[in-house]
């Protein structure tokens, strides 16, 4: 029971629009900042979820994570300076590399909590 709990709380936290949020950061202010904040939040997401649940909240909330950031891009397509400012990708390739590359730290976390579940047994 506690291992669902924890799941559907991993799979909540992950529906914020991590993407969408570091995409907007970065254009607005012409900050990296929210990438670094998607990359260390969903690291400890990850981290979180192999140590006290499993990884198939982390599948579904990175999935529902890239859809909801999408809903929020799409949003933006009629700000025309939105669309040409990621060149020379479209906001939706960014979208696909960045939750593809985001995905490397938290392969990372979860190796991490693997060693740690392993050492405290």
């Amino acid at each position: 029971m506690r291992k669902i709990v924890i799941g559907s709380l991993i799979v909540c936290f992950y529906c914020f629009p991590f993407v969408y949020i570091s995409m907007h950061q970065d254009f607005a202010n012409r900050s990296m900042l929210g990438y670094l904040f998607m990359i260390i939040v969903t690291s400890l997401l990850a981290f979180s979820g192999k140590l006290f649940s499993n990884s198939t909240s982390l599948i579904i909330g990175n999935i529902l994570s890239v859809i909801i950031s999408f809903y929020f891009i799409n949003e933006m397509t009629g700000n025309e300076r939105w669309g040409g400012y990621f060149k020379p990708l479209n906001p939706y390739q960014l979208l696909v590399l960045v939750s593809f590359l985001n995905l490397i730290p938290q392969f990372f976390a979860l190796k991490i909590a693997n060693r740690y579940k392993k050492g405290h047994k």
